[in-house]
């Protein structure tokens, strides 16, 4: 059975933790669907996510969890990449099972200047262990995070090899001159995301499937109409707006400044909680944030506390 690729906004769903730094599952299932409701998709365990702090077990649990809630599985993609083999295989196996087979795929990122026999023998051997044939792989490239990239030879290889199961990829390199390139391909029914709404409207435009990106967490609703209205008359303006938004939380680091704005627009610091190693904003940096969020207006009060 062949399963609908996926399309438009998602949320790399932050994870809010309690006051032992655990994840609270409680608080991040109500936020799930609070996101569901304003038009976009999860992309649980991304970077935003904190998706590398977090053990196999607890991204278990917070799934399984968030699907017993209710949220539909056909609008969340688990981010299941990890430096090990095996245990990629094993959460993109669970994932799968619990009928979410649609996953972002973070290169092997330890070992670096990975040779592109490596790239293509890891993920082809990830896809064999799982075994699924709805299985859909959406590369996650982030080379200034991860400092390894999804060449463009390797996703040709794979895609030729796989076409079933590599069903796109997320371009969070910041040029949009990559993010051209992956759609320009030409790889048969092949999803491409740009990892920031800056260049949402562009990306549409081309071809692409829609953003994945980290403010989708706070300003999810008008993201969404972009991706829906994105023919009209009126895109231009929906764009600029997205993009003034966006510079907002560019001027410190995105994990913390997303759990941040959250945090003021519900007035509980709890939200504003990263997991070490990361690090809440500074007293000056969250001042910023809130004086150009006032200055935009921008409030989230419907946000679930």
């Amino acid at each position: 059975m062949s399963i609908d690729r996926l399309e438009g906004a998602l949320a790399p769903v932050i994870t809010p933790f309690d006051e032992n730094l655990n994840p609270d599952s409680e608080r991040f299932i109500r936020f799930c669907h609070w996101l569901l409701g304003q038009g976009v998709k999860l992309a649980v365990f991304g970077t935003t996510s904190e998706a590398n702090s977090l053990s196999m077990a607890e991204k278990t649990a917070l799934l399984e969890q968030l699907l017993d809630s209710g949220a539909d599985p056909d609008r969340i993609m688990p981010g299941t990449g990890l430096c090990s083999l095996s245990e990629t295989a094993e959460l993109t196996s669970r994932a799968a099972a619990l009928g979410c087979p649609r996953v972002l795929l973070l290169p092997p990122f330890y070992y670096k200047n990975l040779s592109q026999d490596g790239l293509f023998g890891y993920t082809a051997e990830v896809i064999e262990r799982v075994g699924n044939e709805d299985l859909q792989i959406y590369l996650y490239h982030f080379p200034a995070m991860s400092l390894t990239p999804w060449p463009m030879e390797v996703i040709n290889r794979l895609v030729r090899a796989y076409p079933g199961a590599i069903a796109g990829i997320k371009d969070s390199s910041g040029k949009w001159e990559q993010t051209a390139a992956f759609i320009d391909a030409g790889w048969d029914d092949f999803r491409v995301f740009c990892g920031s709404e800056r260049f949402l409207l562009k990306t549409l435009r081309a071809g692409g499937a829609g953003c994945i990106s980290a403010t989708a967490n706070i300003n999810p609703a008008p993201i969404a109409a972009l991706c829906a209205n994105w023919r009209q008359d009126g895109a231009g303006k929906l764009q600029s707006n997205l993009t003034r938004i966006r510079e907002l939380f560019e001027a410190a680091p995105m994990v913390a400044s997303v759990k941040a704005a959250i945090a003021i627009a519900i007035r509980d610091e709890t939200w504003a909680k990263p997991r070490p190693p990361l690090v809440p904003l500074t007293n000056t940096q969250s001042a910023a944030l809130r004086g150009g969020l006032e200055k935009e207006n921008f409030t989230q009060t419907l946000i679930p506390s």
